[in-house]
């Protein structure tokens, strides 16, 4: 069993390290909104992966052939809703500066921030084709539940770690940094998330 916990950690760091648009936008939430949202956050991309990693295990190749018509439709509602976010954040900061960056009477709103952050990393269901290539590609894995537990276990508290890790650097600097460089990076955030959605739109 322990070498299944180890290929899910694996397996959830591979996933979760790689910088994408979920990764800045936790670490903008954590630099506007300190560690307790943008923690809310990192928790609901890593239930995702483990999800995700758990119907891999369940449904293993079965589901990642049920679910790869998906992906096209889904990753267009992704660049929508990447685009919303994107926009709908500047637009914030440009309309209302003074309340975005350090603002102590800000709700923290942390069960929302996490539902939508479970809701955006759920819209990539490539995450249970890779998980099920690998549990395809891992005998032992097949072996008993205990063993598919384990790597779900693995990958989703190794994807956890890492979120979390991004939103306590990203809170560090919410606490040091002066409110206007907050304010420069919350833009410069989400214009990376802009970019990044028509980077999906190009792919499709």
């Amino acid at each position: 069993m322990a070498t299944s916990f180890v290929a899910g950690a694996l397996a959830g760091w591979a996933i979760a390290i790689p910088v994408g648009a979920i990764a800045v936008l936790i670490v903008e939430v954590g630099i506007r909104r300190g560690f307790r949202v943008a923690a809310a956050a990192g928790a609901g991309a890593a239930s995702a992966d483990g999800l995700y990693a758990a119907l891999a295990a369940i449904g293993g190749a079965a589901l990642a052939a049920f679910l790869e018509p998906l992906a096209g439709p889904l990753r267009v509602i992704a660049v929508g809703a990447l685009l919303a976010i994107g926009l709908r954040g500047l637009l914030l900061l440009t309309l209302a500066p003074r309340t975005v960056p350090g603002n102590a009477t800000m709700p923290d709103r942390v069960v929302p921030t996490y539902l939508r952050f479970l809701g955006l990393t759920l819209l990539n269901p490539q995450t249970v084709v890779y998980f099920s290539a690998l549990i395809l590609a891992l005998p032992d894995l097949g072996r008993g539940a205990g063993e598919r537990t384990a790597f779900v276990a693995g990958a989703f508290l190794a994807s956890l770690s890492w979120q979390l890790v991004l939103a306590a650097v990203s809170a560090v600097a919410h606490h040091r940094l002066p409110p206007r460089f907050q304010l420069t990076v919350g833009v410069l955030g989400n214009v990376v998330i802009c970019a990044f959605a028509v980077v999906l739109a190009l792919d499709l």
